[in-house]
């Protein structure tokens, strides 16, 4: 075969590390921006933050984006900074408040398990059973149950204890009458039986409300009310009802009260405000980081060029860092505008005047790429008179209507929601009878569709909203 040498042209898109770095800061929540920054100021001597004594120019109008970065030349010397409005870490509170929030410490800060020990090390018993108690708790889901069998438990012990089933039996049972009563439960009938068990023998409808958890806890879920009422021999629909109510106020959750709190922050990216009749969307100052070049660092490589080759490179790190979050801020600010332009009936009826919206419809009118929007819109907030919502909340698919137009899925939503709010308990609404009803107001909207919009807000059917 003989070899020879050709010659190809192709083009090949190649991402710059400056695009690289733009499209990853673009995707970055508010928080996660702040800690990507707050890496960066450690990593690079060539970036620093604007302290609060420097004179930062004005805030940019609402509406507008912030002017381009302003770069000053002298020479050799380069100055380039960025600044977006104050931050305030200052609390009004001052030492108060954190003597405060020490003092309503809560049962999170100990956590289930060690709660659980401290009450083992106070108990006097035989250091093996100690022992069994121990691995029993070690066992413990984070609500508290026990979601391995006996069984189980026991063939993790190593074979020279020798355990009895019954030894096992008795650590549970020991472990049970800990506190938060109803811990170390193997199932949401034994959880609430033995919340039942610790209360006074005289409350009313004890016995039947034992009987429910232990045996007809599924047609209780289910709401079959006629079955129980027969079962028990309860005719009184005020008995039923107490007793029901006594079961609903026990908690299924026992341990989850010593979970250790999981905060979520949401912080607005955009502030959303009626101006003159017009809604206008403004960058939040409060999340805009004010960045600058080191002017001691940038003066050492004004002056020692050759020298320091390093800070060159960082500087260059540094310019396109503030660049980039820049141009992230920009982005966001004239994709919220654009939401808001197509969705200000929402902002002015709520959310039955949603309208359908997509990310390519948004793209096509910023010229952008419907990537580019969809990473905008994930987990971008913005504030409205109506409250806080993420961006992605504004799009969603279309649904047809009599007249040949489009209603948006949220707007019928909002409409399912507003027609199982008013029903009558006794006698709620179906999913078909839902459909009939947006058929009358004009919706052409099929039964299944309402079963996933129903379950998509966490509204059970219509046999579980039933009530006596």
């Amino acid at each position: 075969m003989k070899q020879s040498l050709q010659l190809k042209l192709r083009q090949q898109l190649t991402l710059t590390p400056q695009l690289q770095q733009s499209i990853r800061l673009l995707q970055l929540s508010t928080l996660e921006l702040d800690q990507e920054i707050g890496q960066m100021l450690q990593e690079n001597p060539m970036l620093e933050r604007v302290d609060e004594g420097y004179a930062a120019p004005e805030a940019p109008a609402e509406g507008h984006a912030a002017e381009e970065p302003q770069t000053a030349v002298n020479g050799d010397e380069v100055y380039e900074e960025m600044a977006w409005g104050e931050r305030s870490y200052a609390s009004a509170a001052g030492e108060d408040e954190g003597e405060r929030e020490f003092q309503q410490a809560d049962t999170a800060s100990t956590g289930l398990r060690q709660h659980l020990l401290n009450q083992l090390s106070l108990t006097a018993m035989p250091e093996r059973d100690r022992r069994l108690v121990r691995l029993l708790i070690e066992s413990l889901d984070e609500d508290g149950y026990l979601s391995l069998g006996l069984d189980e438990v026991a063939q993790m012990l190593p074979r020279d204890w020798d355990v009895d089933p019954l030894e096992l039996q008795a650590a549970l049972k020991l472990l049970q009458s800990f506190d938060p009563v109803g811990v170390g439960a193997r199932d949401l009938g034994e959880c609430l039986w033995l919340q039942l068990n610790a209360l006074p023998k005289d409350t009313p409808h004890l016995k039947a409300a034992k009987t429910v958890v232990r045996q007809h806890l599924d047609l209780l879920a289910e709401r079959e009310y006629g079955k129980l009422k027969k079962i028990l021999d309860m005719p009184n629909d005020r008995d039923f009802t107490a007793m029901r109510q006594l079961i609903i106020s026990l908690d299924p959750r026992p341990g989850a009260r010593y979970a250790p709190a999981d905060a979520h922050y949401v912080v607005p990216d955009v502030i959303v405000r009626k101006v003159k009749g017009m809604w206008v969307v403004s960058l939040n100052p409060d999340v805009m980081p004010k960045l600058r070049i080191n002017q001691m660092y940038a003066d050492i490589l004004r002056q020692h060029r050759e020298e320091a080759a390093s800070l060159s490179s960082q500087l260059q790190e540094a310019r396109w860092l503030i660049k980039n979050v820049q141009q992230r801020f920009e982005t966001i600010l004239r994709v919220a505008q654009a939401i808001v332009d197509r969705q200000r009936h929402f902002l002015e009826y709520g959310e039955v005047a949603m309208r359908p919206l997509t990310l390519r419809e948004i793209g096509e009118a910023l010229d952008l790429h419907e990537s580019t929007i969809s990473r905008v819109t994930t987990q971008k907030y913005m504030m409205t008179p109506r409250g806080i919502y993420e961006f992605k909340y504004f799009f969603g698919s279309s649904i047809a209507t009599d007249a040949g137009g489009a209603a948006s899925s949220t707007a019928i939503k909002a409409l399912i929601k507003q027609f199982i709010e008013a029903e009558n308990r006794a006698d709620p609404l179906s999913d078909n009878t839902i459909s009939l009803m947006l058929k009358q107001q004009g919706f052409v909207v099929a039964r299944r569709t309402v079963a996933k919009y129903r379950e998509a807000m966490n509204i059970p059917p219509a046999t579980q909203r039933k009530s006596v």
